[in-house]
């Protein structure tokens, strides 16, 4: 049992197959979005029959640069019962797909179940292709958790692969919609957190799977950007200081919405009454698009693209009503992830650069920069998908924007899960480093303090950061029967010096562990070894086949 290979070997051997294991998820997430993505042209095609209305679409997607139609009020009358339908199927604290991802995350891998994960697939399906304020990025930012679910089906991973490998799924399905897979994996990184903080072990895995992801996706549909601005120059000296009031209006329009979330308490909008709330958010949006124009409809990509080109002659009205509805389909988990809140940062740049004399397209992505920083605490992330769009001529312009918008919004945010700092995460606060999830750690006790059954409750969260090192002692870990040893006897499991198995939980008794007891998958082994060769030990667990 004992691995006769150096740990460096050991630690490039588990490295090695994280990123084999991070390509193959992206490339499933990739096949997968193609399928939603032919699923959600069939859905809007259906919808803009019902509605006879199609607002302008995005290049990346091989949209065309115009509307058709007039919204039809038979048609748009079905928007409330969208909303009703939606949230029926994202329940009351359940969130969108993002806030899901980050809540899963900190809680240490325990995402939604698989029917919750579905309904909200389902409803994402339902409010994007409706034409509510819904972005398309909702429904394959779920496809991308539900393909490292899948992938879990066929793979053995343990609790650390699967959680890292789950933010490397949604990084795939983010970059393959946004058209920008190094924006999305330092996206997923950073939303995890409201202060400047990253994941930066997740940040190499997302990127491999949002690689991936985006290449497969691209067979398919094409590597444009999703966002086309042609001949962006550097803005010159002397309009730095417009563009920065268009970054501030951006941050004051996201501040006042994130103000809005806290208008209305979560106990208050809960049973019928959110659902009557969610009505009434489809009706306000019918009624807009019916009695004053119909471009509210969707998540305004298309409108950002027209107006950055200089075909849009005034944003402002529908950056307007589109913040509106924003800040009220918040409180039924409408308008959050990414695109909506590109929409109105975008569509509210243009306004302002009309107003300033100053170009639109640069404009429109200051906005977009600034109010995405202040809705989601993503400022990198934020840049870079404004770089990726825009050309590298924005870099200056809009990393001054997000940091502005950064620094004035304070640590609010529209993803109720984000937590302040790593410190405060589940992750980072409970077992020691050196320990897998799988593994309960009990420290030692001091002599003086009273005993405490190895089964009793958890002791109280220990700093991994301020962690001592490993004593040479010998200490207790409880785990669960690694799989390769399920159905031997366990006289016939061979450990490494300096550990022994000192018991045997099955069925909420303990057992001695007698040479020829049989292990089964439920069955729980207490260990009595050193730290450093119970780590030996479950470095070779974790290689494949062991």
């Amino acid at each position: 049992m004992r691995s006769p290979l150096p740990r460096a070997v050991l630690h490039r051997l588990e490295t090695g197959r994280l990123v084999v294991l991070s390509v193959l998820l992206g490339a499933l997430v990739g096949g997968l979005c193609i399928v939603l993505r032919l699923t959600l042209d069939t859905l809007i095609s259906f919808a803009v029959r019902l509605t006879d209305y199609a607002p302008p679409g995005t290049t990346g997607e091989g949209g065309l640069m115009m509307a058709f139609g007039t919204a039809a009020h038979w048609g748009l009358i079905t928007l409330p019962l969208a909303a009703v339908a939606y949230a029926l199927l994202v329940r009351s604290g359940e969130g969108d797909p993002l806030t899901q991802l980050v809540r899963g995350y900190h809680q240490r891998g325990q995402w939604a179940p698989l029917p919750t994960q579905l309904r909200t697939l389902l409803g994402t399906l339902v409010g994007h292709s409706s034409g509510l304020l819904l972005g398309r990025d909702a429904p394959f930012t779920m496809t991308g958790i539900l393909g490292a679910r899948l992938m879990q089906r066929v793979t053995r991973l343990d609790s650390v692969e699967f959680r890292t490998l789950t933010l490397a799924g949604a990084a795939a399905g983010l970059g393959a919609v946004l058209h920008a897979p190094l924006a999305a994996a330092v996206l997923i990184a950073e939303v995890l957190y409201r202060r400047f903080e990253f994941e930066f072990e997740v940040v190499m895995p997302c990127l491999l799977a949002a690689v991936a992801g985006t290449a497969v996706y691209g067979l398919a549909f094409g590597f444009t950007p999703l966002l086309s601005f042609p001949d962006v120059q550097v803005p010159a000296a002397a309009q730095l200081p417009a563009f920065l009031l268009v970054a501030l209006g951006a941050s004051l329009l996201g501040w006042l919405a994130l103000l809005s979330c806290a208008a209305l308490p979560a106990s208050f909008l809960s049973g019928w009454r959110r659902l009557v709330f969610a009505g009434a958010v489809g009706l306000l949006t019918a009624v807009v698009a019916q009695r004053l124009t119909p471009a509210v409809l969707g998540d305004g990509m298309g409108w950002v693209q027209l107006g950055a080109g200089g075909f849009l002659a005034d944003g402002s009205e529908q950056a307007a009503w589109r913040w509106v509805l924003l800040a009220l389909g918040l409180h039924v988990a409408l308008g959050g992830g990414v695109l909506p809140s590109v929409g109105v940062g975008g569509l509210l740049g243009v306004g302002l650069a009309n107003l300033l004399g100053v170009d639109p397209a640069v404009a429109a992505m200051v906005g977009a920069a600034a109010f995405l920083t202040v809705t989601l605490n993503v400022p990198l992330a934020a840049t870079l998908l404004t770089v990726t769009w825009g050309g590298e001529a924005l870099l200056p312009v809009t990393l001054a924007a997000s940091s502005l918008a950064h620094l004035l919004s304070g640590t609010r945010g529209l993803i109720d899960s984000q937590v302040h700092a790593r410190r405060d995460s589940a992750v980072h606060a409970t077992t020691p480093a050196w320990l897998p999830d799988t593994v309960r750690y009990i420290p030692r006790r001091a002599a003086e303090t009273p005993a405490v059954p190895y089964d009793g409750a958890a002791p109280a969260p220990l700093d991994a950061d301020t962690l001592p090192p490993p004593a040479s002692d010998r200490e207790l870990y409880r785990r669960v029967v690694p799989a390769s040893w399920r159905g031997a006897r366990l006289g016939m499991v061979t450990l490494p010096p300096g550990v022994e198995v000192v018991g045997v939980v099955r069925d909420g008794s303990v057992r001695l562990p007698r040479p020829d007891l049989r292990l089964t998958a439920t069955d729980e082994l207490v260990f009595l070894a050193r730290p450093d060769a119970y780590t030996a030990l479950e470095g070779v667990l974790r290689l494949p086949g062991a």
